[in-house]
């Protein structure tokens, strides 16, 4: 143990308990001005003070309640959500739904940020008995370990981490805003190239150029662990077009194979269901021959003879807003939305005549969106970098190492390249 530090559980230093089950009459919602804590407005924050929430109960509505108190730490304890290691903490007294732990440091004991940046250490996959079934079980928070220095120590680390964090989060504000402009700059140059097109180029619509056709049902009960061929799904979409290696989600299929249906290198596929927000029409060439199955719910894009069609070319106006737009208007079907060949030919399209001149623009487009790239993954790395510093800073605070003079924390933010 830490010299000075004594160790006790969370529960000895605590009290832990859990919200309050929602209120399901809307009359209770009506006028209401009191706030009402969900996982949501968790969500929203992640890490972090909150204050605001969406919904707002009315004195009907908290009349049974238990109120919590400000400086109380929320953590998700139930769902999905729990895996998120969401963390925030409350800057006034609100109303909490049951799916939320809340946690409110004895005074005797703790402070209230003390005791809500240790929590930022303690993962929930660790106390998770049933991953399938994700919860936190209140005796088990109560039973996390925790080591407490004095008061004045916690004191001193609480500040440390303030003002480091704060630091932190401007840089990440920043960094995240960076990445933002530099993901914007490839949009806009897309955008321009076909909102401010040169003379001569060709207007029609989708259907005027190729056919579209289904793809085939392949049956679930042969897919197999492993095999030469891939089963191609709308997963196998990124939401901004490409292929997407989908790892162990990959399905693999050992069965008969209809003729016209195993792909060629280079054939032009689009996502004719929107599995994940922003996946309709999103477009995909096929790396590889003779391994990957045209499946349902994928649309095959099949040039005529006539028509001067550049693969990279029609790859980019198919991420264009405009175009992602017209196929949004295109669907049907509320929880998942669903387009077809039929509707997707009815969108209009416009490209030069020649296919130089669509490979010309294609290349250009490449040659930006690769440096696009190359600047998003750098300003992806700051921001994991950050975000691993925080932790770096929550380690050593735990383990005594930031309880030292300001002279020394500065030296410890200066070797961690964040002064």
């Amino acid at each position: 143990m830490k010299e000075g530090w004594e160790n006790y559980f969370l529960g000895d230093i605590a009290h832990i308990g859990a919200g309050n089950s929602a209120p399901q009459k809307k009359e209770l919602f009506l006028n209401g001005t009191i706030p009402f804590v969900r996982t949501s407005d968790v969500g929203q924050i992640r890490i972090g003070s909150i204050s605001e929430t969406r919904d707002r109960l009315n004195e009907e509505g908290v009349r049974k309640m238990r109120l919590v108190p400000a400086g109380s730490v929320l953590v998700p304890k139930s769902g999905a959500s729990t895996f998120l290691n969401h963390r925030v903490k409350l800057a006034r007294d609100a109303y909490v739904s049951s799916h939320l732990a809340t946690i409110k440091a004895r005074p005797e004991f703790a402070l209230d940020s003390f005791v809500y940046y240790f929590l930022m250490t303690v993962r929930a996959q660790d106390l998770i008995q049933d991953h399938k079934y994700p919860s936190l079980k209140l005796s088990d928070l109560n039973n996390i370990a925790i080591d407490l220095p004095s008061p004045r120590v916690q004191k001193r680390i609480v500040a440390i981490l303030d003002e480091a964090f704060t630091g932190i989060d401007t840089a990440i504000a920043n960094t995240e805003k960076n990445l933002a402009n530099a993901r914007n700059l490839f949009e806009s140059s897309l955008s321009n190239v076909f909102t401010k097109r040169d003379e001569g180029w060709k207007e029609t619509k989708l259907r005027d150029v190729c056919n579209i056709k289904h793809g085939f049902a392949f049956k679930s009960e042969f897919f197999v662990k492993d095999s030469d061929y891939v089963v191609l799904t709308p997963g196998s979409f990124y939401e901004s077009g490409g292929f997407r290696d989908q790892g162990k989600k990959t399905k693999y299929y050992q069965g008969e194979i209809p003729d016209g249906y195993l792909m060629d290198k280079g054939m032009f596929l689009i996502a004719m269901t929107e599995q994940a927000a922003g996946l309709l029409g999103s477009p995909l060439i096929v790396p590889e021959a003779s391994k990957y199955l045209h499946n349902q719910r994928l649309g095959l894009v099949q040039p005529f003879d006539d028509v001067e069609w550049h693969n990279d070319f029609f790859f980019h106006q198919l991420n264009t807003r405009e175009f992602r737009d017209a196929v949004q208007l295109s669907a049907s079907g509320v929880k998942v939305r669903h387009t077809s060949p039929t509707k997707l030919g009815e969108i209009d399209i416009c490209f030069p005549p020649t296919i130089g001149k669509q490979k010309e623009i294609a290349d250009r487009l490449n040659e930006i969106q690769e440096e696009v790239r190359k600047l998003a993954s750098s300003y992806q790395q700051k921001l994991n970098s950050l975000k691993e510093l925080k932790q770096s800073l929550l380690q050593k605070a735990f383990s005594g190492e930031l309880t030292a003079t300001k002279a020394t924390t500065e030296a410890i933010l200066k070797e961690e390249e964040i002064a």
